[in-house]
């Protein structure tokens, strides 16, 4: 019975010293070598990257990871699949075989799999090219609103009205950031034709001087909004446009606060804003 026993022990002992080491230290490499694959990838997206707004803001921070985990899982499959054919070599398993299946399965995945292959690839590059972030304001395929999520293969939009869009990325073919570097003010004034249009840039340029040296909102303002032009000579009024520099996402704040500023402005000066008004004539029976 012991020698017996002995006759199976030995050869695997044997196999253990000649291929049971060498798929430990197979098995030990892959994982160090992914562990340091991710630091080594963490560092040069760090460096690679860049924005136009700090770099610690959660949007930046979370575009970082994605960039992150998209190489991380493309090197960790990589050395996942070299590791499992040199542990398949030690068990005398051949390798030719299965990389021609690999190969015939990948064709037919490959057919079946396009649209998502295509929706990750343009998720790669609109996250890397930071064309827009979680958090900004966005409009894309006839959609607006704030980006919540963005993941390999979709990007998560809410909208005013409270709405979630999932958009696939390969169907993005133009976005519209409207969260980049600064906004602008734009607005238009309608002003009675008896307007003095000297009094009225005086007035509006100063209600804008105003508004961006207020404590509560300057920080908001870059360039104060002031007068630019005479627009247009509208039906029933002139009007004016009105231009200024925000910071990002605040041009509507601080327009809307503009407008309240200037309808009492133009109360307290007198300057009308006119609207349409019509005479009815009615026929009275005699």
């Amino acid at each position: 019975m012991t020698e017996q026993f002995s006759e199976y022990l030995q050869p695997l002992l044997q196999w253990l010293l000649n291929h049971g080491i060498k798929i430990a230290v197979i098995v030990v490499a892959a994982m160090l070598t992914k562990s340091i694959a991710k630091k080594f990838i963490q560092r040069i997206v760090k460096a690679a990257t860049h924005s136009d707004r700090p770099g610690t803001d959660e949007g930046e921070i979370k575009r970082m990871n994605t960039i992150v985990r998209i190489f991380s899982w493309t090197v960790s499959v990589l050395i996942t699949v070299i590791a499992f054919m040199m542990i398949a070599q030690e068990f005398g398993i051949q390798i030719a075989p299965l990389l021609a299946s690999a190969g015939i399965v990948g064709v037919a995945i490959g057919f079946g799999g396009q649209y998502l292959v295509r929706d990750v690839i343009t998720g790669f590059f609109l996250i890397f090219e930071n064309q827009y972030r979680i958090g900004d304001v966005v409009n894309m395929e006839g959609l607006g609103g704030v980006v919540e999520d963005i993941s390999l293969r979709v990007t998560t939009l809410r909208d005013m009205n409270g709405t979630v869009h999932y958009i696939p990325h390969g169907e993005i073919k133009k976005v519209s950031n409207l969260s980049k570097q600064f906004a602008k003010v734009n607005l238009n004034v309608g002003v009675s034709y008896r307007t003095d249009l000297n009094k009225l840039i005086e007035v509006i340029n100063r209600v804008g001087s105003e508004l961006a040296s207020d404590p509560n909102w300057k920080d908001l303002i870059d360039e104060a909004p002031a007068f630019l032009r005479v627009d247009s000579f509208d039906e029933s009024a002139i009007s004016v446009k009105i231009a200024g520099v925000t910071k990002p996402l605040q041009q509507w704040s601080v327009t809307g606060e503009l407008r309240k500023r200037i309808k009492e402005a133009f109360d307290a000066e007198g300057i009308e804003i006119p609207f349409p008004q019509r005479v009815i004539h009615t026929a009275s029976n005699e």
